[in-house]
């Protein structure tokens, strides 16, 4: 593929050995699977939305390059965070160097840490008031929802936008509601508003669990998703980090084929960037041809593993994508 823009240029000049050719290849059989009208499924995990990573990703989101996201539940309410409350963070260059002192004062001035950015304790309270206004209406009216879904009528309502400190096309979020793809968030619970959700419970401040559904709902979901979109095309598995966020979601492709037992298309493209080494039972280091036993990947399907900064590699293969 000839170069379309500067950094597609710069990665087909340069990216030739190495993370680097890897790197270029993923991106290579990204555009091949999605330009052969293969769909992609992006699992998200690591604290990607807090590193901005919305800033490109809302752009792929728009461009129809992802049609469903798996991610922790921490990536999506942090793309909220940034969006309503981006100013007030404040970035730590030097964060390698802080004391256990310097940690006691940032938490002390209302701060949480994650890396180089410390996050604002008072934008988890303004998110808690719509959230959890959001799932009194819904025990009101006996609806049920998923966390997304709750987010989803929260920034589609418009009421927040008033708070916005980025631009709103910066949002991987509002990208994924505006266009209608499905963001699965396997272990909910493992988040901010997740902890602040239960709290509420036992609190009584929210009248039981009822209003969100459960997680084993998520996968059924997932597994009817990828039933219908297989029809169209292959779906592909691009996957930021290990852990739950990809695991919950590739294993909707072995639950069709073993559990149901239903002949389906395997994940058509596998492209994981990780800092994980093979180890011994470890999933987050586990090289893709481990996968073939597990009915989630087929030998043919195109695989690449790069071991480097997901901060730094997946903006350049999403760039490239969008021929940048």
């Amino acid at each position: 593929m000839s170069a379309k823009g500067p950094v597609s240029g710069f990665m087909e000049k340069h990216f030739r050995h190495f993370n680097a050719r890897e790197t270029l290849d993923a991106a290579l059989g990204f555009e091949a699977h999605v330009d052969k009208g293969g769909r992609m499924m992006l699992a998200m995990a690591g604290a990607m939305s807090t590193g901005e990573l919305g800033i490109i990703l809302a752009r792929m989101i728009r461009a129809g390059k992802i049609h469903a996201i798996s991610c922790t539940a921490a990536n999506m309410e942090e793309d909220v965070f940034n969006l309503v409350a981006h100013d007030e963070y404040a970035i730590l260059p030097n964060y390698w160097d802080l004391s256990p002192e310097d940690e006691t004062k940032l938490r002390d001035q209302g701060f949480n840490r994650v890396t180089d950015t410390a996050i604002p304790e008072t934008v988890f309270r303004h998110l808690e008031r719509e959230f959890m206004d959001e799932c009194r209406l819904a025990h009101k009216e006996r609806k049920r929802y998923f966390p997304f879904e709750i987010f989803k009528r929260i920034l589609l309502s418009g009421r927040l936008e008033q708070h916005y400190q980025i631009p709103k096309e910066s949002s991987w979020l509002l990208a994924a509601c505006e266009a209608g793809i499905p963001v699965y968030t396997p272990g909910w619970e493992d988040c901010t508003l997740g902890n602040i959700f239960t709290a509420r419970i036992i609190e009584g401040e929210v009248p039981g669990h009822g209003m969100l559904r459960s997680g084993t709902e998520q996968m059924q979901h997932l597994v009817e998703w990828y039933l219908e979109t297989v029809k169209k095309g292959e779906i592909g598995f691009f996957q930021i980090g290990g852990g739950i966020a990809g695991d919950f979601a590739i294993c909707a492709v072995p639950l069709i084929v073993q559990d149901l037992e239903k002949d389906v298309p395997l994940w058509g493209y596998f492209c994981q960037i990780t800092d994980a080494t093979t180890s011994y039972g470890g999933y987050s280091g586990a090289m893709p041809n481990e996968k073939i036993t597990w009915f989630k990947i087929d030998p043919k399907t195109p695989r690449f593993v790069i071991h480097s900064d997901a901060a730094v590699i997946a903006p350049l293969i999403f760039a490239h994508v969008l021929g940048d």
